[in-house]
């Protein structure tokens, strides 16, 4: 069909929504993970707007057969990039039916783990659902989508919308889903993996529907501890009732971010699949507030572009906080909101692109448009502002909107200056110290905390005295943390009485800051110190049993025993942790080969990256490296995880400035699969 080239018009396709309106799609999928491709039988339902001679939908590196318009054979062009459509389309309904198949580089994960199993999952956003299924790269093309997805009888298998059917035929299982109302197609998810689910009720009836791998079910309770209650706080909050008929969540493995909120479906990385202690450090809350929230701002009415961006990440990270202020009360709230204004402004000082600017940074999106959003919020009053969000989600759902939208809202409930606000707050790079303090010294803990960041430059005994009271007092424990802080360059036996202080309080997160900025021990704070190996947190017990095995090698021996059976985090921190060190002791262990052997294992393929690059990063600190460490790090430069594949990389080019290393990875280089030795190559020729 490639002769039909010529009858391409010059219209701009990114216009496409002003001549064409795609309605729905159904969509019949089969994978084959062993080949990693994906099939599909298509059928789309559209409405010509305006006369048009070519319509097109995204589709990257896919193969098409059997493409029809209203059941008769089209005239069509892949372009590889494009599937392009080529007829004197004139007003009115029209269906769009056609084959596919695709082997995706991005956007379609497959991911082995433990006992051959697989989980297949998706991620749109940032990597276009189009590398899967044939839909819109433009976020205003919105369609209701309608999945089903054959897959193997052992499997959960989830995409968007409320599951109609489920049909079992042979060693296979048919899933259906349907959607009522459109979406973005960046929002579109697949997920398939062995799991058990619970299921409840939201106070509005929505059904709740939680999953964990089989392994996991234990940590149930602490990984889902405040999920129904966020999602009824914020249904009360935004006095919008959830869009959606159904609400899911589903961890996965090697998540490339924390979560996505794809519609009625958030997937999140298992990083917050914990156990009751691992809560303390990692635990899920602000994640699922943020997803589900962006069912709102984000699912049901969506930026036009990605100028407004803010208007997704900066609604989700203001309601997030309100969700955590609910849980945790004013003095968390607060003292969040006081940390990323020391963020922002610290930030501000080279970061010099605003809020409405397509290139924002993460930290601008979504910080300083929570910022911007409580700042609004305070001053517009609590019952104009909701009175705004509610007029405007309901106004513009399964819209798409700009910034324009939402302050015309704001206008029709309060005579505030948006002009000013949106100059202060949305287009410059400054952060407003002065309103900013303001509005967050109505905490009284704020206020302390204020008066502790003035004493800096202070010389501590003129500030000592305050210093006790604040941490004899019960005042939040953010700012105890801000004193500890402060004086971590201080001279110890100026300091000591302090340092007690904190120790003795029973607030792990206090503890743990003191365990943080002490890293080199005195010998009388040594039994105090070793206090930390008990508390309940596996961050805080990482960073004491390296401390003390740093600071006192003559008790080392007991350290180790003491440890000896410790897992930690699902990543399995303090387990790598101990390793390494029993394998730098001398003459601790009988059998090091075997230590060698289990910390080695931790970086291969069975496992997790997060857990790979914990293993690699203490097998190389430690200069445990053989030629298994070397190609399981040359791995991790082929992995889908941009963030570790990047760690693989930057760790050899330091080890390649030894000559034994670089003979040493010359030498495995032809014993690598392919992608390994191209991305090993690369590095070499450096």
């Amino acid at each position: 069909m490639k002769y039909i080239f010529l009858l391409i018009t010059t219209f701009v396709f990114a216009q496409q929504t002003q001549y064409v309106d795609f309605k729905s799609v159904s969509g019949q999928l089969k994978i084959v993970e062993t080949q990693k491709i994906i099939f599909g039988e298509v059928d789309y339902n559209f409405e010509v707007l305006q006369p048009i001679d070519t319509i097109k939908i995204d589709a990257k590196n896919m193969q098409f057969s059997n493409v029809k318009i209203d059941g008769k054979e089209a005239v069509f062009v892949n372009t590889g990039k494009e599937l392009q459509i080529i007829n004197h389309f004139q007003k009115g309904n029209n269906h769009l039916t056609f084959s596919y198949n695709a082997k995706p580089k991005q956007a379609l994960y497959f991911v082995n783990i433990e006992n051959d199993d697989i989980q297949i999952w998706t991620q749109g956003q940032g990597r276009y659902t189009s590398n899967w299924f044939p839909s819109f790269d433009d976020v205003n093309e919105k369609v209701i989508f309608n999945l089903g997805i054959t897959y193997k009888k052992d499997y959960q298998v989830v995409s968007n919308g409320v599951l109609k059917s489920k049909t079992e035929k042979d060693n296979l299982v048919h899933w259906q889903y349907e959607m009522e109302n459109p979406m973005s197609s960046y929002l579109l998810v697949l997920s398939i993996g062995k799991y058990d689910k619970k299921e409840f009720k939201s106070k509005s009836k929505i059904p709740l529907e939680y999953y964990l791998e089989n392994k996991d079910t234990a940590r149930f309770e602490s990984t889902y501890r405040y999920s129904k209650r966020i999602f009824d706080f914020l249904e009360k909050e935004i006095g919008v009732k959830y869009p959606w008929k159904v609400f899911r969540q589903i961890p996965v493995r090697d998540f490339l971010y924390a979560g996505m909120e794809n519609t009625t479906t958030t997937l999140f990385t298992t990083r917050y699949v914990v156990d009751d202690i691992a809560f303390l450090d990692r635990n899920y809350t602000n994640v699922d507030a943020h997803e589900l929230a962006h069912h709102w701002f984000g699912d049901l009415i969506t930026a036009e572009s990605s100028t407004h961006h803010w208007l997704q990440e900066g609604f989700a990270t203001y309601y997030a906080l309100l969700a955590e202020r609910s849980i945790f009360g004013d003095d968390y709230f607060y003292a969040k909101l006081y940390d990323t204004a020391q963020q922002i402004k610290f930030a501000s000082r080279t970061d010099t692109i605003p809020v409405l600017n397509a290139k924002a940074s993460s930290l601008t999106f979504y910080e300083k448009g929570a910022w911007a959003l409580f700042v609004l919020h305070e001053s517009i009053g609590d019952k104009a502002f909701k009175k705004a969000v509610k007029n405007y989600l309901k106004k513009y759902a399964f819209k798409n909107v700009n910034t324009q939208n939402f302050f015309d809202e704001v206008k029709k409930v309060s005579d505030f200056d948006l002009v000013q606000f949106q100059k202060t707050w949305l287009e410059s790079t400054a952060f407003d110290t002065s309103t900013a303090n303001a509005l967050l010294s109505k905490n009284k803990a704020i206020q302390v905390r204020l008066e502790v960041d003035k004493l800096k430059k202070t010389p501590l005994n003129e500030k000592i005295n305050f210093f006790k009271e604040t941490l004899d007092s019960d005042i939040h424990y953010s700012v105890k943390e801000a004193v500890i802080s402060q004086i971590q360059n201080e001279k110890y036996e100026n300091k000591k009485e302090l340092l007690l202080k904190a120790l003795h309080q029973n607030s792990l997160q206090l503890r743990q800051t003191l365990a943080e900025t002490l890293s080199t021990i005195p010998e009388d704070f040594r039994t105090e110190y070793e206090t930390l190996l008990d508390d309940k947190s596996y961050e805080t017990q990482e960073i004491t049993l390296f401390y003390l095995w740093k600071n006192f090698p003559s008790h080392r021996t007991e350290y180790l025993d003491k440890s000896k059976n410790w897992i930690g985090f699902n990543d399995y921190n303090l387990r790598t942790l101990w390793l390494s060190l029993a394998l730098s002791t001398m003459n601790y262990s009988d059998n090091p080969e075997e230590l060698v052997n289990e910390l080695v294992a931790f970086s291969t393929t069975k496992y997790e990256a997060t857990t790979r690059q914990n293993a690699l990063e203490k097998l190389i600190a430690f200069k445990f490296i053989n030629d298994e460490v070397l190609t399981n790090l040359v791995n991790a430069t082929t992995h889908h995880m941009w963030q570790f594949s990047k760690f693989g990389r930057d760790s050899i080019r330091v080890l390649l400035k030894n000559s034994e290393m670089r003979a040493s990875f010359n030498r495995i280089l032809p014993n690598l699969n392919p992608d390994e030795q191209f991305q090993l190559n690369r590095l070499l020729k450096e």
